[in-house]
């Protein structure tokens, strides 16, 4: 069995722990968080700023993660078949919602965003191409958990925390929701994940009628719904949205 390369092994722990909490870390704190000899973290880092993974601030000489990783990632993500297709089809839905809409894929034990289109007026907007979500509460989240037996092993197996006092977390409960997920072919997360927040949600499916990864649009709770419920006129966006991609990546009619 081949053995793991451990300088890039600890390359990758660097990446890591620079990607999350505080945005600039010292070479002490890299070095004791990773449990090295300062003067191999500095070996490595010296090597990832060399080609642009990592930048250190010359006023304070602490590290943080360079422009080459966010080079790379677009270029995953131009080239990847299920955004290039959601392109023109996400920016109809937000148009015709007046919400942000995203597209989401499994990874790991949550849902990445792909694919990100701001909300169409002039408030400013962050935008989360590249963060992660809940399998258990979004509506992305539990649509891909309903339709890809890979996503719902990881949201079962998983702790599921209970982000709201909406949040589903028991397992019969759960598994309920995503029955009747299956059953009206979409979700929805009112405020189950962000007080203030609800999202609808729909499976995209490739030729292979395989779900791929999911659509929806998000926005203010009293936009999204009414009488407590998701407005119909958007569960119906989302899911011709969803079935366009769909039909785009080869999935036919249905």
């Amino acid at each position: 069995m081949a053995r793991n390369i451990q300088s890039l092994e600890r390359a990758a722990a660097m990446l890591r722990l620079l990607a999350g909490g505080e945005r600039r870390l010292g070479l002490s704190d890299v070095a004791s968080s990773l449990g090295l000899a300062k003067g191999t973290a500095h070996g490595i880092l010296r090597t990832l700023q060399a080609e642009g993974f990592v930048e250190q601030d010359p006023a304070s000489g602490r590290y943080q993660l360079g422009a080459e990783l966010l080079r790379l990632g677009n270029s995953y993500l131009d080239v990847h078949e299920l955004r290039a297709r959601a392109l023109v089809w996400t920016d109809d839905l937000a148009r015709s919602s007046g919400e942000s809409v995203y597209v989401g894929v499994l990874h790991q034990q949550g849902v990445l965003i792909m694919h990100h289109v701001f909300r169409p007026d002039d408030s400013r907007q962050v935008l989360e191409v590249g963060a992660m979500q809940p399998l258990h509460s979004t509506a992305l989240g539990k649509v891909l958990s309903a339709y890809d037996p890979v996503a719902h092993t990881e949201a079962v197996d998983s702790a599921r925390e209970a982000f709201t006092p909406r949040t589903v977390t028991a397992p019969d409960g759960f598994e309920a929701v995503l029955d009747l997920i299956r059953a009206r072919g979409w979700g929805s997360d009112v405020e189950e994940t962000w007080e203030g927040v609800a999202s609808v949600a729909a499976p995209i499916h490739d030729r292979r009628r395989m779900p791929v990864g999911a659509v929806g649009v998000t926005g203010a709770v009293e936009r999204v719904c009414k009488d407590g419920e998701v407005r119909p006129d958007l569960v119906a966006a989302v899911r011709d949205c969803a079935r366009a991609v769909s039909r785009d990546l080869g999935a036919g009619r249905f």
